[in-house]
This record gives structure tokens, sequence and C-alpha cells, in this order.
């Protein structure tokens, strides 16, 4: 098996975190879903998110769960072939209901904008020139 990230994230509604994130063209593996958690295919073959109800995602530690929209943890970033394709998903986002925390950032080299979920967590898209 090649090696893959898969990120867990706590949800409060898996209905409408699943349909917000296909909104932005990710699909899910109903064979590794559940009532409690979706997986989610970000990168086919590598890059993937299991979709967790907040009580399941409870049950795997004994820690507080962080509710993401109150403090974060973690900002999940994802690289984009082209700026084009930063400002596309950054319109689906929008669209499918997502907070847009601050306006795209242009370097020359690279160009990045973010977003914030329904459940607050804080995705970055990012482009970065080949001979950057």
């Amino acid at each position: 098996m090649n090696k893959q990230i898969i990120f867990n994230l706590p949800v409060r509604d898996l209905s409408k975190s699943k349909a917000f994130f296909a909104a932005l063209g990710f699909g899910f593996n109903p064979a590794m879903s559940s009532d409690s958690a979706a997986f989610m295919n970000i990168v086919d073959g590598s890059i993937h998110a299991m979709l967790m109800t907040e009580d399941f995602f409870a049950s795997l530690t004994s820690k507080p769960v962080v509710r993401a929209l109150e403090a974060n943890e973690v900002i999940i970033c994802l690289s984009c072939e082209s700026a084009q394709e930063v400002d596309s998903l950054i319109a689906r986002a929008r669209a499918a209901g997502a907070r847009i925390p601050h306006p795209p950032e242009d370097h020359g080299f690279m160009y990045d904008q973010g977003f914030e979920d329904p459940d607050g967590h804080l995705w970055n898209l990012v482009w970065v020139a080949d001979n950057a």
C-alpha cells in the first residue's frame, strides 16, 4: 500500500459537511463510511479526511474536542495546480457557505487564499510557481 495522509475532523452535522465538501468536488468512499463517519477523498490514493461526528470523534480520545469555530489547532493546506484553481475552489467554497477570512494573496511566485468550512476548520489553498 502506498503511504497516505488521512486526517480526522470532528463535525457537528455529517450530512451538511458531506454536502459542503461534495460541492467542492471531493468524493466519498461509502465502503469506509458509516452514520458517524465519512471517508472523504481529497487527492485519490494519497490524501483523505475522515469526517466524524463530534460524539464519535470524542470516543477516540480522552482530551476535549476543540470546536474549530471557537479555537484553532490546525490549518489544512492544499496545493493547487494554478492560481485559477485556487480561485475556482474558493468560489465553490463560498457558494457552498464557507466563510472567506481574507482576500487572496498574490506574491508573484505564490498565490493563496483560504476558507473556513461549516465547522470552522481552516483550509488554505496555495499555488507555488515551479521555479520558486
